[in-house]
């Protein structure tokens, strides 16, 4: 299948001056030579969307993702290389981009339908459910200097899907919006992602990210460094974070359980060794029965001498979304100096393994403070992978197991309706 979307080796630079003395001699005199400094925002940066394919664009700010959406929506010129896209693309980046805030919502919801390529007939048709999305009211009516942000993002979200377009891209301006709105604009991605609409998603919201998109790419200084699955992209992307306070190692190892691979980061003060899940009877296990108990064993090895040490573990469903974590710092309290050259484990005792039936991976770390963030020495991605297997009791889905229970359905008050 043709790819909906491709960039090809896509490159933006701009230009920096160091005084505006120096822009204005260059415009005016290009003969006495050059008085600018060229700077990479983007570089040498391929990418291939199919139709209806979700893709989300991770990495710190800085890192070109917003430049990249501007390229590719036309509203900034490549320096280099070729991109090609097919259909009716919708947009939303910077929030109010394009609006006028002296007019009516009504009046820029109008004119911005116009510059998605509707006509006015299809304009005037979309404004009744452009104004029942945005759920702003009277103010569909006010100018839009009197909006709120979050109202803003109503606005520019529903005009920018009244009609379902063949590429929608946003960027983070929906984290302005309030959580029911969110929903609400979920919801409404996902309909177009099932009806064959193209997405490019913007997020530092792993969660949105991995429910919603089908693959992740990761930009670092300009450059795509890592095109993948969702969960793989967020897992190196949380290595690059860790690695901000110090120069740490980051490499993929091969997981335990069959050849997969997994990130693993830190700077190697300390190191994890063994990760075992154990089952009631202390054997080991990769399959455990709903509510039953377990307990996680961690072995690690101090190379050098450490004022502290910080043991934690992260669940994480099928999809990679965070189910539950803990460390030693929040259940053990004052920590205690650790000798270099020893080995050391940490058990962690887990009374019911409180999980819906399905697979599930453990993220291991070791490192200072409450935080594998700053002073990690090491951080393990999918250190171990277990099958959770329903129990005794009735059907249920999720990735919880409550502990429910119903006496079922009873006549309420006197029963007969009025």
């Amino acid at each position: 299948m043709n790819p909906v979307l491709e960039l090809r080796n896509v490159g933006k630079a701009y230009r920096r001056y160091p005084n505006a003395r120096a822009r204005l001699i260059e415009t005016v005199a290009p003969w006495l030579g050059k008085r600018h400094e060229t700077v990479w925002v983007l570089r040498n940066v391929s990418l291939a969307v199919r139709r209806g394919e979700s893709v989300g664009i991770v990495g710190h700010n800085g890192a070109g993702k917003s430049t990249l959406l501007k390229l590719i929506t036309g509203t900034a010129k490549a320096t280099e290389g070729s991109i090609q896209a097919s259909g009716r693309i919708a947009a939303i980046l910077e929030l109010g981009m394009g609006f006028h805030p002296e007019f009516t919502g009504r009046q820029n919801a109008s004119m911005s339908g116009q510059l998605l390529g509707l006509s006015i007939k299809e304009v005037s048709e979309a404004m009744p459910a452009v104004e029942a999305f945005a759920e702003i009211g009277a103010y569909f009516d006010q100018p839009l200097r009197v909006y709120s942000s979050g109202m803003q993002v109503r606005l520019a979200f529903s005009i920018a899907t009244a009609v379902r377009p063949d590429v929608l891209i946003v960027d983070e301006a929906l984290a302005v919006g309030d959580a029911y709105f969110q929903h609400k604009c979920t919801a409404r991605m996902r309909s177009f992602r099932d009806q064959g609409t193209t997405m490019l998603l913007v997020s530092h919201d792993p969660t949105a990210v991995k429910s919603l998109c089908d693959r992740a790419v990761l930009l670092d200084h300009g450059r795509v460094i890592k095109d993948d699955a969702p969960d793989r992209v967020l897992d190196y992307y949380n290595a690059i974070i860790a690695r901000r306070e110090a120069e740490y190692r980051i490499r993929e190892v091969e997981a335990r359980e069959g050849s997969s691979r997994s990130i693993r980061s830190g700077d190697g003060l300390a190191t994890i060794d063994s990760v075992d899940l154990l089952d009631a009877n202390g054997q080991s296990t990769r399959a455990l029965r709903s509510n039953a108990p377990a307990r996680l064993r961690i072995g690690f090895a101090v190379r050098s001498p450490l004022p502290s040490m910080t043991v934690g573990f992260l669940i994480r469903d099928r999809l990679g979304n965070d189910v539950f974590g803990t460390n030693t710092h929040h259940l053990h309290g004052a920590p205690h100096p650790l000798e270099g050259g020893r080995r050391f484990e940490c058990e962690f005792d887990i009374g019911r393994m409180s999980l819906g039936t399905g697979s599930y991976s453990i993220a291991i770390a070791l490192h200072q403070s409450d935080s594998h963030v700053a002073s990690n020495h090491d951080w393990w991605e999918h250190a171990l992978v277990f099958e959770v297997l329903p129990d005794d009791e009735a059907y249920r889905v999720g990735v919880v197991n409550l502990p429910v229970r119903s006496a079922g359905i009873v006549v309420a008050g006197e029963g007969a309706l009025r």
